[in-house]
Order: structure tokens, then C-alpha cells, then sequence
């Protein structure tokens, strides 16, 4: 014998809005991009064979001397860290929940985004407003970035921050009793 069977009406439970956590994690990639805007013309501002308002001295105006490569890429160097820092600080609070993990990769990829951006937008002000290079050296020899590494730099710093303040939250909690 079977049993009737009698078809109830399930009550779903609403789909959570998709918009307001969409815009939360474009946020994580759009100001990470922007602030690259700002930090590739800071870099032209402050290093050798730009502005060079960081250091004055002008010898290394120039951005063809050779003696200018390795202090602007110093400059860009310490702007990507400084940014890596903050953007870390400023995911601190954000880091509970399930959206944890793709929050932290947005802002990653946000970062990365971010140093590219900076690069490109430096070297842009580097064809703009800098001092043009005697063509017979070559190509490489304007405002350029010689060291590719330290486009890494940004998301690195924040993953390292990101960890090093997870890790001093796990550790500052007291165990149940």
C-alpha cells in the first residue's frame, strides 16, 4: 500500500542582496586602481630624472644618467610598500566572515592592479613633463622603471600585513575555560 503523498508549499528563505556585497568587493579593486593614479605621479614628483623633489640634488635630474636608476626605483619601491601597509590596515576589520577569503583576493588583485597602474601612469608623466632623452642612447634610457620586481611589492606588503595581523589575532585570544 502506498501512502498519499501530499505536496506542502516550502517557504524559501529570500536570496540575500547581491548588490550591496558586489559593490563592497569592486570597492577592493577600483581604489587600489585609483590610488595607483596618485602614487605614479607622486613617483614622478619625488624621484631622480622626474621632479626630484625628494632628494634636490640635480645630478640626478637627468633621467638618462644612470646614476638615477637605482634611486627612482627606490622611490617607487617605498610607495608600493607604504601602499601594501595601508591597504593591509585598512582590510584588518574586514577579514571575519565567509567573504573573508575573496575579500582578501580582491584586494590582492586590487593591489596588484594598483601597481601596474602607478608604473604606467608614472612612466606616462615621465613622457610628458620630463626632460627628453638624447635619442642616440636608446629607448631605455628616459623615465623607466629598471626593476620589474617592485611592482610586486604592493600585494606582497599587504599579504604580509594581512597575515601578521591575522596572526597576532589568533594568538591574542584567550582560551575558552
Amino acid at each position: 500500500m502506498t501512502e498519499p503523498s501530499v505536496s506542502l508549499p516550502s517557504v524559501s528563505e529570500p536570496a540575500p542582496a547581491r548588490g550591496p556585497r558586489q559593490l563592497r568587493d569592486a570597492f577592493w579593486l577600483a581604489l587600489p586602481a585609483a590610488l595607483g593614479v596618485v602614487l605614479g605621479v607622486l613617483w614622478w614628483l619625488l624621484a631622480p630624472g622626474g621632479l626630484n623633489l625628494l632628494s634636490g640634488n640635480p645630478d640626478l635630474a637627468n633621467p638618462a644618467d644612470p646614476e638615477s636608476w637605482l634611486p627612482r626605483d627606490l622611490v617607487l619601491a617605498a610607495l608600493m610598500l607604504l601602499a601594501g601597509c595601508a591597504t593591509g590596515l585598512a582590510l584588518d576589520g574586514k577579514l571575519q566572515g565567509t567573504d573573508a577569503p575573496r575579500r582578501l583576493a580582491f584586494a590582492l588583485v586590487g593591489g596588484a592592479a594598483g601597481a601596474v597602474m602607478a608604473w604606467l601612469v608614472g612612466l606616462l608623466a615621465g613622457q610628458l613633463w620630463s626632460q627628453v632623452p638624447d635619442p642616440a642612447l636608446g629607448a631605455g634610457y628616459g623615465f623607466t622603471l629598471r626593476s620589474y620586481a617592485v611592482l610586486v611589492l604592493w600585494p606582497g606588503a599587504l599579504a604580509f600585513v594581512t597575515f601578521v595581523l591575522a596572526l597576532f589575532g589568533v594568538l591574542s585570544k584567550k582560551p575558552v575555560k
